[in-house]
């Protein structure tokens, strides 16, 4: 007797989770039916126009994504600095849009302390990488804010825009920078960031000394002596932290304020991407490597 109530107590069991089953796969396939979305097919179309790097310099975390928000019409397709003009008209064409405007942006360097330039203090030995050398009391360069010169950032730049120079600094490449900020994520000494190419003048330095012992350590270190911010019209640059910092909104379009720099630490950018220092600014012609200790 006990094994009929054992089977029957199977079968009842059995049977009310086959219901339950059968109940709630009913349930879901008639939610799927009512509930569904069909996604828009142009966004397969348009992610297909896009060039995959996936790079994040649109803001999206990847192209489907922008791709997606290019259908809803919430971003305009020059926005992707990775494609080339032509592809953008191709996808505004496909959408029936504006193609839109989109100043490019670029990397830039606030250092421009080379090897030529910029003592060190230790010789650093291990995996060649900024990142590593950082851990080890800092990378051994006498300047604390200074690049290290391991080449992180063109290692990591997958559009080939970051080359190190003979003196171990990197230069960046407008045409071939796409603003992705890989750069900017990657380097330990926070010396990337990406700005407008129409911000023409630039502070090429990241120390928060002061003072000239600071050119023991380097030769082209600002010294906070503050003749930029003195000669600059209006507000355009201010100093903070003994560094120069240029307000972009004051429309600093003007050479001035570089001239009596006396170390060449605040530059001007060409619209070609060369840049140039003032005319009472130290001009370095060494090319071999400061040795560790001024002589």
């Amino acid at each position: 007797m006990s094994n009929t109530f054992f089977l029957s107590s199977l079968f009842y069991a059995v049977a009310i989770l086959g219901g339950l089953t059968l109940l709630l796969t009913t349930l879901l396939v008639f939610a799927n039916k009512r509930l569904r979305v069909d996604e828009d097919p142009r966004i397969d179309a348009v992610d297909q126009m896009l060039p995959q790097n996936n790079c994040g310099a649109c803001g999206f975390p990847g192209c489907r994504a922008f791709a997606e928000a290019l259908v809803q019409n919430t971003v305009s397709p020059s926005q992707c600095t990775v494609s080339t003009g032509d592809n953008h008209k191709h996808i505004a064409a496909f959408l029936g849009v504006d193609v839109g405007s989109q100043e490019k942006r670029v990397a830039r360097l606030a250092c421009a302390g080379g090897s030529n330039v910029a003592r060190q203090q230790a010789n650093y030995t291990g995996i060649s990488s900024c990142r590593a050398a950082a851990i080890v009391t800092g990378g051994g360069k006498r300047c604390s804010w200074g690049c290290l010169g391991l080449g992180d950032c063109a290692v990591v730049c997958q559009f080939d825009a970051i080359k190190m120079n003979s003196h171990s600094l990197p230069e960046v490449d407008e045409d071939r920078c796409t603003a992705c900020g890989d750069c900017v994520s990657t380097c330990p000494k926070d010396l990337f960031s990406l700005h407008p190419v129409s911000h023409l003048l630039w502070v090429a330095c990241s120390s928060l000394g002061m003072g000239d012992s600071l050119l023991d350590d380097c030769h082209v270190a600002c010294t906070a002596c503050g003749r930029c911010a003195m000669d600059a019209p209006g507000h355009v640059i201010s100093m903070v932290n003994n560094l120069p910092v240029v307000d972009y909104d004051e429309s600093p379009q003007t050479q001035t304020p570089i001239e009596r720099c006396p170390t060449g630490a605040i530059i001007w950018f060409n619209a070609d991407g060369t840049s140039v220092k003032g005319e009472e600014s130290r001009h370095v012609i060494r090319d071999a490597a400061l040795p560790a200790t001024p002589s």
